[in-house]
């Protein structure tokens, strides 16, 4: 294992993964990707949304409450434990309960030494067929990092991470308060796929819109992404529907948007590479977006319609 970097150098791993009905068995296929990343040299490792459980969105059961967990709690515990083990920065997913009636998706980092150096719950939260979320999940509010606001980095001895979470991708204004908060990366945890009787090209428009629309954001702000995704196909458990067909893709990009890694739509795939946490300075001294924005003339955009 080499994990000496050059000075702002960061070695960085997402991982996608195929899911099982099991928590230990799905964790410990997490578990393994995440040993393997680690041995190559990872300092940062990012897992996918809700990567301990099948994406059991696809239909409305109360019965599924039962996955949900606190944190701390069993599976924040282990996730803590293998941070603390192999020395690095982890990113997870979990179905929170938070009190009775209450629940999140949440994605929690936690620190080299295993503690919780902070909870990003998601803030946009869909409600289409196939993904029932509304249903599940209650938006993220201000409370989970000391009265900040939603979308506030989470500071790390790797630096400063704008963790997101899938929905929230498609949202230029959170990747933009992140920025501006500091971010020195976006992170994207996701669970996104295709049913499975859409025809090829509409299955190519939808993939080639989730690629670009991140890759914007990395643009748009100067910064590294980081979007691993599940893949598999999962069966929808009420038998309505052919299930999802997760399209994978993963990948990592540069702040200029440039794939720097990025994965199939079929393989379970560990996604490694380099990043420099200082060139964001550099583009941004040449395509200074930042020094530029009007924003005595953005205030509509808190309207939901401008009439």
């Amino acid at each position: 294992m080499n994990r000496s970097n050059p000075a702002g150098a960061l070695a960085i791993a997402a991982i996608q993964q195929t899911c099982d009905a099991s928590k230990d068995t799905s964790l410990a296929t997490s578990e393994r990707l995440v040993r393997q990343a680690v041995n190559d040299g990872a300092q940062l490792v990012v897992l996918q949304e809700l990567h301990a459980t099948l994406y059991f969105c696809q239909t409305e059961d109360t019965s599924v409450f039962e996955l949900a967990e606190p944190i701390p709690g069993p599976t924040s515990d282990r996730l803590s434990a293998l941070a603390a083990e192999l020395d690095i920065v982890l990113v997870g997913s979990i179905f929170e309960r938070r009190m009775n009636g209450v629940y999140h998706n949440t994605a929690v980092v936690f620190e080299r030494d295993g503690s919780i150096a902070g909870l990003y719950r998601k803030m946009h939260i869909p409600d289409d067929p196939g993904f029932y979320e509304k249903f599940y999940f209650t938006p993220g509010d201000a409370s989970f990092n000391h009265g900040a606001s939603g979308f506030t980095p989470i500071d790390t001895s790797v630096g400063r991470l704008g963790v997101l979470v899938c929905w929230d991708q498609w949202y230029p204004e959170a990747a933009r308060l992140m920025a501006l908060a500091g971010a020195e990366v976006l992170i994207y945890p996701t669970a996104i796929g295709w049913d499975v009787t859409d025809d090829p090209d509409e299955q190519a428009r939808q993939l080639e819109a989730w690629v670009t629309v991140q890759r914007g954001h990395a643009v748009a702000n100067n910064l590294p992404v980081i979007a691993p995704n599940r893949v598999g196909t999962e069966p929808d458990p009420s038998g309505m529907s052919d299930g999802i067909r997760f399209w994978g893709n993963s990948f990592i990009c540069g702040p200029q948007g440039e794939f720097l890694a990025r994965a199939d739509d079929h393989s379970e795939t560990i996604l490694s590479t380099i990043i420099n946490r200082s060139r964001s300075e550099s583009i941004r001294r040449i395509w200074p977006y930042f020094r530029d924005r009007r924003i005595d003339a953005y205030g509509d955009i808190l309207k939901r319609v401008r009439d």
